[in-house]
């Protein structure tokens, strides 16, 4: 079995992936191995009897595809993982795993939804800007109930992301349960071929550079400095990163982008129970930009955005404006298994630079702003605000 560290710092959303380090767990052979054995062999007997007993005498099973052994097989690995109680902690079967390896890589079909599990709820994360989901006016901490006509409760969150992935042009009726509203939402949408374009640069007024980052992937980083060359040939001023409804990423990703506005100093500690999982990530030096700053964040601001946030906030480099963040705090690793199917297991739990854990807890604004993301500019509280904050920054700086 290999395993991968996974800079990888969000949800149950049609991951990302990344290698870091390889190692390569032993396996017992020989002698060895009945002693290696997680289970008692009465355990092991018990197993073998279940699948007799459906194999014979289950009503259906002989029909086709009823009993399988591959299914079976992937079924008991699901409860296996499963049993630790962490949503983050999950057994992935080889079609899945490659389909989430190619969304990394930005593009993939769907509906454009990143989601967690919640106590056996699907809890949406954040839907991705200029999508079937976000046009349909999905909304962080919305929980779908219903996937067309199939309850979801307490149905594993991989099953779900299936039920919502397929073939471009083909519709699905979502059943949502959104606070305070006493009603679920009916929400019917198209699929699509998401592509995943995680940085946007506009420029505003006075010399206010507005970036959105929609995600931490592996072209993040480099859209950035295009962003930001882009932003300095125009003479910017100061800038607005904007990370609501972001639902994180990939961790070295995280750090590359911090670089560009703070130099040197802690990114991000981790701690966990063995010496991989105790690091501590620093900014690479030379590269940050002195750019007033103002970052925006809300309730969809998970993970590797939440990293980023509270770097800013610790090593006192901006202002964080928005409502508190999701509090998705912890650090997952790949086990790629012989057969192509993997586990994602958590590691470790991360810490901003001053030692708070956001994990279940989420990062408090320096300024708290209600409201949402909206379409037109002048009707968004927050980005207001936000412009705001940062054009008093540049004038104290003049």
């Amino acid at each position: 079995m290999k395993s991968r560290i996974l800079h990888i710092l969000s949800g149950i959303f049609i991951g990302a992936m990344l290698c870091v380090s390889f190692c390569v767990i032993p396996q017992a052979t020989g002698a060895d191995w009945e002693r290696s054995l997680p289970f008692t062999p009465q355990q092991l007997a018990i197993i073998k009897q279940v699948k007799l007993a459906l194999s014979t005498y289950q009503v259906d099973g002989d029909k086709k595809d009823t009993i399988d052994d591959t299914k079976m097989y992937y079924g008991a690995l699901k409860g296996l993982v499963a049993s630790v109680g962490d949503p983050y902690t999950r057994f992935v079967e080889p079609k899945m795993l490659e389909e989430e390896n190619l969304e990394m890589e930005g593009e993939y079909g769907g509906l454009g939804i990143y989601m967690t599990s919640r106590d056996g709820r699907t809890i949406v994360i954040a839907p991705i800007e200029d999508t079937p989901a976000d046009r349909a006016g999905i909304k962080p901490l919305d929980e779908i109930i219903k996937v067309d006509d199939k309850n979801v409760l307490g149905m594993d969150s991989d099953e779900v992301v299936k039920m919502l992935r397929g073939p471009a042009g083909k519709p699905v009726t979502l059943q949502i349960r959104r606070k305070d509203v006493e009603k679920l939402i009916p929400v019917k949408m198209v699929r699509e071929i998401i592509k995943i374009k995680t940085v946007r640069l506009e420029m505003l007024g006075d010399g206010i550079a507005y970036i959105k980052l929609n995600h931490f992937n592996l072209k993040t980083d480099e859209e950035l400095r295009a962003a930001l060359e882009t932003a300095f040939s125009k003479k910017a001023k100061g800038v607005i990163m904007d990370l609501r409804n972001n639902p994180g990423g990939l961790l070295d990703v995280c750090v590359d982008v911090t670089s560009q506005f703070i130099d040197g100093g802690v990114v991000v500690g981790m701690k966990g129970r063995f010496d991989k999982a105790n690091e501590t990530l620093y900014a690479k030096e030379g590269r940050a930009n002195d750019l007033p700053l103002v970052v925006l964040v809300n309730e969809g601001s998970a993970s590797a955005a939440e990293i980023f946030a509270g770097a800013v906030k610790d090593h006192k480099r901006g202002t964080i404006v928005g409502a508190k963040t999701f509090g998705k705090g912890s650090v997952q690793t790949l086990f790629n298994l012989p057969d192509g199917s993997g586990i994602y297991v958590t590691i470790a739990r991360y810490h901003t630079p001053s030692g708070f854990v956001l994990d279940h807890k989420g990062l408090q604004p320096d300024i708290a702003v209600a409201g949402e993301p909206k379409k037109e500019k002048k009707e968004d509280a927050q980005l207001q605000k936000a412009l705001g904050v940062l054009r008093q920054k540049i004038k104290e700086k003049k």
